[in-house]
């Protein structure tokens, strides 16, 4: 490989700076519990950073014990994941979060509490030797049919998600880990999931400003550490390329516009959104050429070899040209900063009070919403949950729901978990009817369903753990704004008469 400015190559022609350069900005994922063979050979030649999924976490022992197998063989690796700590969890994937996630927390609208929450989640992400984390999503749901966002955001309103996103990212970098904010510059006004298609935000210059950058605005104010691109096109700013792969809005937008000198970092260049336009490696230059500093590539469905095949994508878009060596640098200095913070906040951990009193199952508490009559249930009651598609976000194999937490609270609770081709049996007679469903105005089975079972038994109860839409039927209505195990307790709690009635209606 012939690379420009007189650089000295190795054996293999490859030029060894130009090489750590690329590997620099690569934060790939991997399969397994372990930290594989061909991940400790490229950490130990320099692989920046790391994507680390529920996949590859069991317990915390054994998190602790991947990271720093991880940082063995590379100090300064940049560790990351997505634990949102909501309904996206991945440090509590098997047992689903003690805490509720950025609906419930916007319900309560207590920056405060939200705050505190977050420091919880920066302490246990320290604790497992994670440096970054993949949030907080700060888009506003716009959109009630948004099949992405709906209870990953906190709200509706900008100006409500500006401020919980100022406190997320304050509690979480309280505890030394680095809070990256997404999905720049708002997933929230869409109907298209960026993880199969790529979707459209139509608003004008003046609506985004107005709408999705507030957010951006304030985490950016409040010191975030990193942005993450959503993978999106806005042709207010560019008709023609999305946004992780556009220069008019990752520098001149997010960069000069609205002043963000930190990481930017991409959503997962394997999502069919862009590379099945660009392909993985496309992707992954593109963005580079357009201001991100670091690629995410889950490593699931591509396997260890792409990450070879993107350094040399990105060590040949140098070397002809389409990728100058002086942005690559730039890119690679700003995941080292991000890497030294960290390293940093590492060494000042000692200095790092304890939390306090869990906030969790309080914030879970305080976000439930009521109306109606009939609680608390007189007798152990019959629980159908109907078990609605979530986005890939979501692990498949994150508990949910009402009915386990309230058989614990209520010996003789009994519960069906039905599916849309699930016939639904007839509702039993003399017994509470308690049905729970996810986002039920996003799908019409479950509405059909619903209506169905209560024209049988109006007096059912209906749990909404989803995205709560326009409607609120049965006798009770309980909206829990998140489906996480904090959420299904709280329910539980309330339908069981453990805790009372919380004073403000729905």
């Amino acid at each position: 490989m012939i690379v420009r400015g007189g650089r000295t190559n190795g054996p293999n022609g490859v030029s060894p700076e130009l090489a750590g350069l690329a590997d620099t900005v690569l934060q790939p994922g991997f399969v397994g519990v372990e930290v594989p063979d061909w991940l400790r050979r490229r950490l130990a030649e320099g692989l920046g950073g790391v994507a680390l999924y529920s996949r590859n976490l069991v317990n915390s022992e054994q998190i602790r014990a991947l990271t720093a197998a991880l940082r063995a063989e590379n100090p300064d690796v940049v560790i990351a994941t997505d634990e949102e700590a909501g309904d996206v969890t991945r440090l509590e994937a098997l047992t689903g979060s003690s805490r509720p996630g950025n609906l419930a927390l916007g319900a309560v609208d207590d920056p405060g509490l939200t705050e505190r929450v977050a420091r919880e989640i920066g302490l246990d992400m320290a604790a497992a030797g994670v440096t970054l984390n993949y949030a907080p999503v700060v888009d506003v749901n716009s959109d009630l049919d948004n099949p992405v966002v709906g209870t990953r955001a906190f709200g509706a309103d900008p100006w409500l998600v500006a401020r919980h996103a100022r406190a997320w990212v304050t509690g979480l970098q309280s505890a030394g880990v680095a809070a990256c904010a997404k999905h720049f510059p708002g997933h929230g006004a869409t109907a298209v999931d960026s993880h199969d298609d790529l979707p459209t935000v139509a608003y004008s210059a003046e609506e985004l400003a107005a709408t999705t950058l507030p957010p951006y605005r304030t985490a950016i104010e409040a010191g975030v550490r990193a942005v993450m691109t959503g993978h999106l096109l806005v042709p207010a700013y560019d008709p023609d390329h999305p946004a992780t792969m556009s220069g008019r809005v990752l520098t001149g937008l997010l960069r000069e516009e609205l002043g963000f000198d930190g990481l930017i970092v991409t959503d997962g260049v394997e999502m069919p959104s862009v590379a099945e336009r660009y392909g993985v490696t496309g992707a992954a230059v593109r963005a580079l050429a357009a201001g991100a500093d670091a690629i995410c590539v889950g490593g699931e469905r591509k396997g260890p070899g792409v990450v070879g095949f993107m350094r040399n994508a990105i060590m040949g878009a140098v070397a002809d040209g389409t990728l100058p060596e002086e942005r690559l640098a730039e890119a690679a200095s700003r995941v080292r900063r991000l890497a030294a913070w960290s390293a940093e906040r590492r060494r000042a951990a000692g200095e790092t009070g304890p939390a306090g009193e869990p906030a969790g199952l309080d914030a879970a508490r305080r976000a439930l919403r009521v109306r109606g009559d009939g609680l608390p249930l007189p007798a152990a009651p019959q629980v159908i949950e109907f078990v609605s598609e979530t986005n890939i976000a979501v692990d498949r194999a994150t508990p949910w729901g009402v009915a386990a937490p309230l058989a614990a609270l209520l010996p003789g609770t009994t519960a069906l978990r039905l599916g849309s081709g699930d016939p639904v049996p007839a509702p039993p007679d003399g017994r509470p009817l308690v049905i729970v469903v996810r986002d039920a105005h996003r799908h019409a089975w479950v509405s059909a369903r619903l209506d169905a079972l209560l024209s049988r038994r109006p007096d059912a109860i209906v749990v909404e753990m989803g995205l709560p839409g326009p409607a609120t039927p049965g006798a009770a209505h309980i909206t829990t704004h998140g489906a996480t195990t904090a959420s299904g307790q709280a329910a539980a709690e309330l339908l069981s008469g453990r805790r009372p009635l919380p004073v403000t209606g729905h």
